[in-house]
């Protein structure tokens, strides 16, 4: 018995007491479009000799941070975004102001897409991760956008508790 039949094994037995068959391949798909966009980000920097700065700023930090946030809930929740994610997910209903609850739909990549698309904390690490290169290989459009993000960021919280200080003062 090789490698292979064990890890097909341990494979066929991941999801035994799970009440849905988990899309594994889809996963390993998604993550390996991941690893591959890293690859190629870091050959690309490579070739043109840009050089990862020798730590980020607090500044960059805290833009990356609440821009991340802000794009990911936009990419994941937003109803404007909702026709990004149709080919991979079930509309479910309305969540909140502007948000919308989602399930991902299909089999394999599709659903695996769909997960991904779902989920802002998934979706959080490929933000970052895009925000991060283009602090590489353009840093100052890529602190615009992380400037604006983090503006609406901030906007959304005000608008939320402007309308929890009227819903407050009403009674």
């Amino acid at each position: 018995m090789g490698h292979t039949d064990t890890a097909l094994r341990a494979v066929q037995g991941y999801a035994e007491k799970a009440t849905d068959e988990r899309p594994l391949r889809g996963y390993a798909t998604v993550m390996a479009i991941y690893a591959a966009g890293a690859a190629a980000v870091a050959g690309l920097a490579r070739l043109t000799g840009k050089r990862l700065p020798e730590r980020p700023s607090a500044g960059d930090l805290a833009l990356l941070a609440v821009s991340t946030h802000k794009v990911s809930r936009l990419l994941t929740k937003d109803a404007v975004t909702s026709p990004l994610r149709a080919p991979v997910t079930r509309f479910e209903g309305a969540a909140g102001e502007a948000e919308l609850n989602e399930s991902p739909r299909g089999t394999g990549a599709q659903h695996a897409l769909g997960e991904l698309l779902t989920c802002p904390f998934c979706t959080a690490v490929w933000v970052a991760s895009g925000l991060a290169a283009g602090l590489v290989f353009a840093p100052r459009l890529t602190r615009f956008g992380m400037g604006v993000a983090t503006a609406i960021a901030g906007a959304d919280f005000l608008h939320l508790g402007y309308d929890t200080a009227k819903h407050v003062a009403e009674g």
